[in-house]
C-alpha cells in the first residue's frame, strides 16, 4: 500500500477512537438543556482542565500560531509568555467570580452573566455579539481542518469544512457539552504525545538548538531578534495586548462554559493546575516546532506558513504518525468549534429566545442552524481567499475580550452598570475593534487595547457625573496614583528607547537574486495510453486531455509491424501531425516532434511544461542556480492555468516486404505521461 493509504488508516483509527469517546458519553448522559449545555455542573476538574486546554489552543495552535511563528520567529515568543500570565491572573481572579455568579444565578451562558437579568436588552446584545465572534471563531476552527487535510492528503480544503460541519452535528448529537469534553481530553492526550515526537524529529533535522538559531540567522536576522521590526506604535503596547489577550480568555463563551461545569472552588483550583500543567510544555513544543518549520521551509514565495506543521509532519514522520497528527489537529479543530457552535446555542436559547431554554428539540436545532451558518462562514473565506486561521481568531478573541471582560470587571467591582450602560459600552468595544481591523492597525497592536480601551472610556464617562462607581471609592490617594504611573513610565520609557535604537530592520522579502540556492522537488508521474488500429491510407486522430494540475506532458508513439501477412515484413510508413490550438497559454517550453517514415518501435514525440527545460523531468528533481532563476522556476511549476486538450493525427501508409504479402494496417499505440508538481524546498549553499 502507498504512504498515503498508510496516512489515512491510521487517520481514520485515530478519529474513530476519538468519536468512540465522545459517543461514550452518551451512557451517563441526561436528555436535558441544563446537562446539554454544562453538563449538570458535575464534571471531574482534570476533564474540564484538559478540555479547556484543547478548546482554547486546537486549530489556532496547529495552524495559526505555526504560521505566526514561522513569521515572526523568536519575537512571536512574546505572545505566548504574555498571554499567558494573563490567562493565569483570569484563571485565578475572573473564573473566580465566573463560577461563583454562575452556580448562585444558574445561568448557562456568558451573556447571562453579563446581564441583570435573563432576556434584558443587555443580554441580548450580549447574545447576539458573541454568537457573531463565536461563528467567525468555528468559521476559523473548520477552516484548520480543511488546511490540514489539503496539506497532508491534498483533499480541498472546501471538503475538509464540509466533513468538519458534520463531525460537529455528530458531535452534538451524541452529548452535547459532555461529549465535546470528553474528546478534548482524549485529545490532548494525543496532542501532548505527537507534538513532542514532531519537535524531537524536527530538532535532529535542524541540528539541534544550535543549528536552528544559526539557520534562522542565516535566512534573516530579525528572527532571531526578539523585538519584531517596524511596530508603529511601540513594542509595550504591542505586548500589553498580548496580556489583555490572555486576559480575555474568560471573555470566550465556548472557555467559560467549562468553568461552568465545575461544582465547586475546590475543583476549580485543580482545573487550573491541570490547565497549566498541561498547556505550559504544550506551549513551548509549539514555539520549537514553529521555528524549526521556518528552518526546514524557508521559502515564502507562495507558500502558506498555516500549512508550516502539517507540511513539517509530511516531511520527517512516518505514515502511522503522519495519520496521528493529522487526526488531533483535525479532531480538536472539530471539538472546539462544537464547543463554539454549542455556546452560540446557549446564548441564543438562554438570551435571545429563553421560552426555548427549556425545550430540548428546539434546542438541538438551534445547534444544527449555528453550525450550518459556521460553515457557510469558512466557505465563503476559502472562496474569497480571506482564510488566514490566525487573523480570523484574533479578530475573534480580542473582539470578544474587548466587549466583555470590562463588563466583567465593572461587576466584579460591585457596580450594576444599567442595560443602557453596559449597551454603549459594548458598542464601544466593538467600532474600535472593527475600526482597529479595517484601518490595518492590527498587525502593529492586537484589538484587545483599542477593544477594552474604549469600553473603559465610555464607562468612566457615563459614571463621572453619577458618582457612584465603587471605584472611584476606592481609588487611592493621589500621591499613590502619581507613584504608581512613575513606576509605569520608568518601565515603559528605557524600553521603548531600547526598541527605537535596536529594533530589527525590515528585510527584503527575497534574498540575493544573485546568491547561490539549491532546489529540491518532488514530482508525481502517472501515465495514460490509447491504442488504435488505422487502415491503410487512413488517418485516425488521438484526443488527449491536458488537466490543469499537470505542469509537463510527454508523449511515445509506438507501433511494430504485426498485420503483415506472407513471407517477411516491411515496416509501414506512419506520419503523426499535432493540433495544439486547445493547449493552455502557460505550457512555455515546447519541443514536439512530427514523425514521418519507417520508425517500428517506440518514438518520443517529445512535449510541453510550464518550467524550462525539454527533457522528462525524474519524481525527485534537483538543481543548483541563482536564487532569482530558482524561483522564477518555481513560480512557473505554480503557475495557474485551465484545462486543455492535444490531438494527434496519424496517418498509415503500408509496406510490404513482397508483392503476395497483405497487410491492412496498423495498430497505433500513443503513450502519454502525466507530470503533476507535488512539494519543493529551497536551501541556501554557504
Amino acid at each position: 500500500m502507498s504512504e498515503e493509504t498508510w496516512v489515512i488508516i491510521s487517520f481514520l483509527i485515530f478519529m474513530f477512537l476519538f468519536a468512540g469517546v465522545g459517543i461514550a458519553s452518551i451512557r451517563v448522559k441526561k436528555d436535558t438543556t441544563d446537562d446539554y449545555l454544562v453538563a449538570g455542573r458535575g464534571m471531574h476538574p482534570a476533564l474540564a482542565a484538559l478540555s479547556a486546554v484543547s478548546t482554547w489552543n486546537s486549530g489556532y495552535m496547529f495552524i495559526g500560531f505555526i504560521g505566526f511563528m514561522w513569521m515572526m520567529g523568536y519575537s512571536a515568543i512574546w505572545i505566548s509568555v504574555i498571554s499567558t500570565i494573563g490567562q493565569l491572573v483570569a484563571w485565578i481572579w475572573l473564573y473566580k467570580y465566573i463560577q461563583k455568579e454562575g452556580n448562585e444565578r444558574n445561568i448557562r451562558s456568558l451573556s447571562s452573566l453579563l446581564a441583570n437579568g435573563k432576556a434584558a436588552p443587555e443580554a441580548k446584545m450580549d447574545a447576539i455579539c458573541s454568537v457573531a465572534f463565536l461563528l467567525i471563531y468555528a468559521g476559523a476552527q473548520l477552516s484548520s481542518g480543511g488546511k490540514a487535510l489539503f496539506a497532508m492528503l491534498d483533499w480541498a480544503e472546501w471538503v475538509g469544512i464540509l466533513i468538519g460541519f458534520v463531525l460537529v452535528v455528530a458531535y452534538c448529537y451524541a452529548g452535547g457539552i459532555r461529549a465535546s469534553i470528553w474528546t478534548d481530553a482524549a485529545q490532548s492526550c494525543v496532542m501532548i504525545v505527537g507534538s513532542t515526537l514532531l519537535c524531537y524529529v524536527a530538532l535532529s533535522e535542524v541540528g539541534w538548538f544550535s543549528g536552528l538559531h544559526t539557520s534562522l540567522k542565516s535566512i534573516d536576522p530579525a528572527l532571531t531578534s526578539v523585538t519584531p521590526p517596524g511596530l508603529e506604535f511601540g513594542f509595550s503596547m504591542w505586548v500589553f495586548a498580548f496580556f489583555l489577550g490572555g486576559l480575555g480568555v474568560a471573555g470566550q463563551p465556548q472557555v467559560v462554559s467549562r468553568i461552568m461545569t465545575l461544582e465547586s472552588e475546590e475543583d476549580r483550583k485543580q482545573a487550573c493546575l491541570w490547565f497549566f500543567v498541561w498547556q505550559t510544555p504544550f506551549l513551548i513544543l509549539m514555539i520549537i516546532i514553529g521555528l524549526a518549520s521556518r528552518v526546514i521551509f524557508p521559502e515564502s514565495n507562495n507558500f502558506d506558513p498555516e500549512l508550516a506543521l502539517p507540511m513539517l509532519a509530511m516531511d520527517v514522520l512516518g505514515p502511522f504518525w503522519v495519520g496521528l497528527i493529522l487526526a488531533s489537529i483535525f479532531a480538536a479543530t472539530m471539538s472546539t468549534a462544537d464547543s463554539q457552535v454549542l455556546a452560540c446555542t446557549a446564548a441564543i436559547t438562554d438570551d435571545v429566545f429563553p421560552e426555548w431554554s427549556t425545550d430540548h428539540k428546539k434546542t438541538k436545532l438551534t445547534t444544527i442552524v449555528m453550525a450550518y451558518v459556521a460553515t457557510c462562514l469558512s466557505l465563503g473565506a476559502y472562496f474569497s481567499g480571506n482564510n488566514s486561521v490566525f487573523s480570523l481568531v484574533v479578530l475573534a478573541v480580542y473582539g470578544l475580550g474587548g466587549m466583555f471582560i470590562p463588563l466583567i470587571l465593572v461587576r466584579m467591582s460591585g457596580y450594576k452598570p444599567s442595560s443602557q450602560h453596559s449597551i454603549m459600552m459594548m458598542t464601544a468595544a466593538l467600532v474600535a475593534v472593527i475600526f482597529w481591523r479595517v484601518k490595518g492597525y492590527n498587525v502593529h497592536i492586537f484589538e484587545s487595547v483599542p477593544g477594552m480601551g474604549a469600553a473603559f472610556i465610555v464607562h468612566f464617562i457615563l459614571i463621572l457625573n453619577e458618582n457612584k462607581d465603587h471605584w472611584l471609592e476606592k481609588l487611592p490617594e493621589k500621591s499613590v496614583t502619581a507613584s504608581f504611573i512613575v513606576g509605569i513610565l520608568v518601565l515603559i520609557i528605557p524600553v521603548e528607547y531600547y526598541y527605537a535604537n535596536n529594533a530589527p530592520t525590515l528585510k527584503d522579502s527575497s534574498p540575493n537574486p544573485d546568491s547561490t540556492w539549491k532546489l529540491t522537488v518532488e514530482f508525481e508521474h502517472s501515465y495514460a495510453e490509447e491504442t488504435i488500429l488505422i487502415s491503410d491510407g487512413s488517418t485516425d486522430s488521438f484526443y488527449f486531455d491536458i488537466p490543469a494540475d499537470v505542469v509537463q506532458v510527454t508523449f511515445m508513439l509506438n507501433y511494430s509491424e504485426s498485420n503483415e501477412g506472407g513471407f517477411g515484413e516491411q515496416c509501414d510508413d506512419v506520419d503523426s501531425g499535432y493540433d495544439s490550438t486547445n493547449v493552455p497559454m502557460e505550457f512555455i517550453a515546447w519541443n514536439l516532434e512530427n514523425l514521418s517514415g519507417q520508425n517500428c518501435g517506440g518514438n518520443s514525440l517529445g512535449g510541453f511544461s510550464t518550467f524550462s527545460g525539454n527533457s522528462q523531468v525524474d519524481k525527485t528533481y534537483n538543481q543548483t542556480d541563482t536564487y532569482q532563476n530558482l524561483t522564477a522556476f518555481i513560480e512557473a511549476m505554480e503557475v495557474e492555468k485551465d484545462d486543455g486538450e492535444i490531438v494527434f493525427n496519424v496517418n498509415v501508409n503500408v509496406n510490404t516486404a513482397t508483392p503476395i504479402n497483405g497487410d491492412n494496417g496498423e495498430e497505433i499505440t500513443m503513450i502519454i505521461t502525466y507530470v503533476r508538481y507535488d512539494s519543493h524546498k529551497l536551501t541556501q549553499i554557504e
